[in-house]
């Protein structure tokens, strides 16, 4: 049975703390430059997604943290501009200097459940602020 979603719901979300998740194995240490595309001013933001994935049962008994930090750092060994940084060159020119430093990532734990939001997770999302 689904529960409608009620904005009386209350929930508390415990967060860790953050942490950067570096590439598993060594990567190229340069400095890529923007394509003039990438490089546009209006490109120049950030948007906040939450996922939400439903249980596998494949997955049961895995912590999904521990599955998650794994295969971010197995990844960024492939994609490493990812766990690089943004720099701003000369005529605010951004390129990413590729320095394995890693991507920030924070466990979070709600003790609320995706029913009790309902079946409408659309924007805009209910309790965006406090999930995120």
């Amino acid at each position: 049975m689904t529960t409608p979603f009620s904005s009386n719901l209350v929930f508390t979300v415990r967060r860790q703390k953050p942490e950067l998740i570096s590439p598993a194995n060594p990567t190229p240490h340069e400095v890529k430059l923007l394509s003039d595309i990438d490089d546009q001013h209006f490109l120049r933001v950030q948007f906040q997604l939450i996922h939400f994935y439903h249980p596998e049962p494949s997955m049961a008994g895995k912590d999904p943290v521990k599955v998650i930090r794994e295969a971010l750092a197995q990844t960024l060994v492939f994609y490493y501009p990812f766990a690089g940084r943004l720099r701003e060159g000369e005529g605010c020119k951004l390129m990413v200097e590729c320095n394995g430093e890693g991507v920030m990532f924070t466990e979070a734990d709600a003790d609320v459940t995706l029913q009790q939001f309902g079946d409408d997770l659309q924007s805009p999302f209910p309790c965006f602020e406090d999930l995120f």
